[in-house]
């Protein structure tokens, strides 16, 4: 299989971004309801194509990151935040969501941040495995912060200087 390729967002990624989510959702990430009909624009006015990065493979699109300000407070300005990330099922595994985090490394260094944050659920061992061999370290626990298909779930915050 061929390395992903990581570039902006667009406008006219949003439908095809949008399915990506819904066909990924999991309370092993997600704290929100399974999406149901009608769906929502993916992207906002708070939260646009220039806070996403795409994963594309194989000619198509497999995964995103989205990078925003975690407040809009200016002593808060040099902090970036990783408010999402996806991969497809079929493309688990092949590289994607490791070259999504570095890229958003990337972005978050020039847009001029000094700190990388996260919030990922105690109970997604993958995706915390894959933060800390990027460099993320736990800084934080929110115990049961969470109820997810019956069971408390910590709500763990993960960060790293840039």
């Amino acid at each position: 299989m061929s390395s992903p390729y990581i570039r902006s967002a667009r406008f006219e990624d949003a439908d095809e971004l949008a399915g990506l989510d819904r066909a990924a959702w999991s309370t092993l990430h997600s704290v929100q309801p399974r999406p149901t009909a009608p769906y929502g624009p993916f992207f906002s006015e708070q939260c646009g194509p220039r806070d996403h990065l795409v994963a594309g493979l194989g000619g198509r699109l497999v995964g995103y990151v989205r990078v925003g300000r975690p407040t809009a407070l200016a002593v808060n300005s040099h902090v970036r935040q990783i408010q999402g990330l996806v991969v497809a099922e079929e493309a688990r595994g092949a590289g994607v969501g490791r070259a999504l985090i570095r890229a958003s490394v990337d972005h978050a260094r020039a847009s001029g941040a000094r700190r990388l944050t996260l919030r990922v659920l105690g109970h997604n061992k993958p995706a915390r495995a894959l933060y800390e061999s990027e460099g993320f370290a736990v800084e934080g626990v929110l115990p049961e912060e969470f109820l997810l298909d019956g069971a408390y779930v910590d709500d763990v915050l993960m960060g790293r200087p840039l």
